[in-house]
């Protein structure tokens, strides 16, 4: 598959991108410095970034699917950018349909809008510590503003601690509940979390729609 992949730098992103490569895939990844990102066997490594749909839409036409680990920056103020860079990918991915096939949004999501209890989102039932509120909510809107387009979209929830550890293959899949072990522990390993998304690439199982991962 062709892949166009944004946040290739970051602690997902770099997980998602390895998986993609061992598997074979074509990958262009596309990144605000070049110099951050070595050009390799699978991998074509363009400038750019997500201030446009217009400059979003020219880098991913042509491609299967892009896949979105972009990442904002973590102040209350910050982490709201990330509502309108999710419209401009949903705005970029209409306009790639306009001249050829659209390709499928792929997009690293938040687990702060997951269930924990019939109703309650994690979000709402006041276990996550208040710093992590304001990207929580944000991820949570993101995810809103996706639901409502016409393109076709996958969000994927990690576990509530998403961080670097084992790759075992070993995991459950959701869809709107978070997935916790007996210990009522909700994680997930980068590794891991970059296996199921690029199985959901390879074999989609939940397009237009969310979810989620946990051991």
């Amino acid at each position: 598959m062709k892949i166009v992949l944004y946040g290739a730098t970051g602690k997902s992103g770099s997980s998602i991108l390895a998986e993609l490569l061992a598997r074979g895939h074509a990958v262009t990844a596309v990144v605000r410095d070049t110099a951050k990102l070595a050009a390799r066997p699978g991998l074509t490594v363009v400038q750019g970034d997500v201030s446009s749909a217009a400059g979003i839409a020219a880098a991913i036409a042509g491609a299967d699917a892009v896949v979105s680990a972009y990442a904002p920056v973590l102040t209350p103020e910050g982490v709201r950018e990330l509502i309108p860079v999710t419209q401009r990918f949903v705005d970029a991915v209409a306009q790639a349909g306009k001249t050829g096939d659209a390709p499928r949004f792929v997009f690293v999501g938040g687990a702060g809008s997951l269930f924990v209890a019939p109703g309650v989102t994690l979000i709402a039932s006041g276990h996550l510590p208040e710093a992590w509120l304001p990207i929580a909510q944000a991820h949570a809107d993101a995810l809103e503003l996706v639901k409502a387009s016409s393109i076709n979209w996958t969000s994927f929830s990690p576990a509530a601690f998403f961080e670097p550890g084992e790759r075992t293959g070993k995991f459950r899949l959701g869809k709107d509940d978070l997935i916790a072990d007996a210990q009522h522990n909700s994680r997930i390993s980068l590794d891991d979390y970059a296996i199921a998304l690029v199985d959901e690439l390879e074999r989609p199982q939940f397009e237009r729609a969310r979810f989620t991962i946990g051991y």
